[in-house]
């Protein structure tokens, strides 16, 4: 997929942003990938792909690079130069070079194995790291980071196929039951959670619907039909309207507040052909 016509002002801002923390390719000098949101490297890499850049171009294929050269020999990813690595570093990082094609790289599977390793006996990833203080909350694992690490996962032989994959499916799911915020970082499911965001970016919705959807776990679990539902109630004429999107990325096309979204519909589409596709293996 090339990156249409109507879209290519959406790179072009995009790319302009592309020194804005002191370094080439939305990074700083020190290789802080986080850093910049919206515009962070980690960032601005998914928007491009999902505007339809190509992951084989220069640009990409020289992102790629830059997050690799973080890789540690255990399996996780550097993503900033001083302090700890997270689980959620490493799920991120995981996420963003899947995206680009890199699944079958023998540091991603060490990555997966390493992942597999460390996760948390509710079957979800948890980092340790307790910026809201400690409580009977923050026993859980992390919401986010864990439906990351199964956007990654979904692009790996382990889907469908690892039972432990298949806890961290029941995790989330137990989540839309829960609905309260719940681990060290809080992530709860209330009024922003249901606005529409795109493109995926934070926990929302639209990118739980779609992640959940190419796991045969949810597919047929009355709580990821619901959350379908409560998605597909929001819709206008089927489409996807955006109804939360970061200022920054206000001015985009592809991401319009209160506008259809053709980019947006795709996925969506993607998401009720996962579930035909699993319908016809039944």
């Amino acid at each position: 997929m090339a990156v249409e016509k109507q879209y290519v002002p959406d790179v072009e801002a995009i790319l302009s942003h592309r020194y804005d923390n002191g370094f080439d390719l939305w990074t700083t000098p020190d290789k802080r990938l986080l850093k910049g949101a919206p515009f962070s490297t980690l960032e601005s890499v998914l928007f491009l792909l999902e505007l339809g850049m190509e992951p084989t171009d220069p640009l990409l294929k020289e992102a790629a690079e830059l997050f690799l050269s973080t890789w540690q020999e255990d399996g996780r990813f550097k993503l900033y130069p001083t302090g700890s690595i997270y689980p959620c570093h490493t799920a991120h990082a995981a996420n963003v070079l899947c995206h680009m094609g890199y699944v079958g790289d023998i540091r991603l599977q060490k990555t997966f194995r390493h992942l597999l390793d460390i996760q948390y006996i509710d079957g979800g990833w948890r980092c340790n790291k307790f910026s809201f203080g400690r409580g009977p909350e923050t026993e859980y694992s992390n919401p986010f980071p864990t439906l990351t690490a199964l956007n990654a996962f979904r692009f790996s032989d382990y889907l469908n196929k690892e039972p432990a994959l298949d806890k961290a499916v029941d995790f989330l799911l137990e989540h839309w039951t829960i609905r309260k915020p719940i681990g060290p970082c809080h992530y709860g499911i209330g009024t922003l959670f249901m606005q529409l965001e795109y493109p995926f970016r934070n926990y929302n919705l639209f990118v739980y619907v779609y992640v959940l959807s190419f796991y045969d776990r949810a597919k047929e679990d009355k709580r990821f039909h619901e959350a379908l539902k409560m998605l597909e109630s929001k819709m206008v004429d089927g489409q996807i309207v955006v109804e939360r999107v970061v200022p920054k990325l206000a001015e985009l096309s592809f991401c319009k507040k209160g506008k259809p979204s053709e980019l947006g519909t795709k996925r969506y589409h993607e998401i009720l052909e996962n579930l035909i596709s699993a319908r016809r293996t039944i």
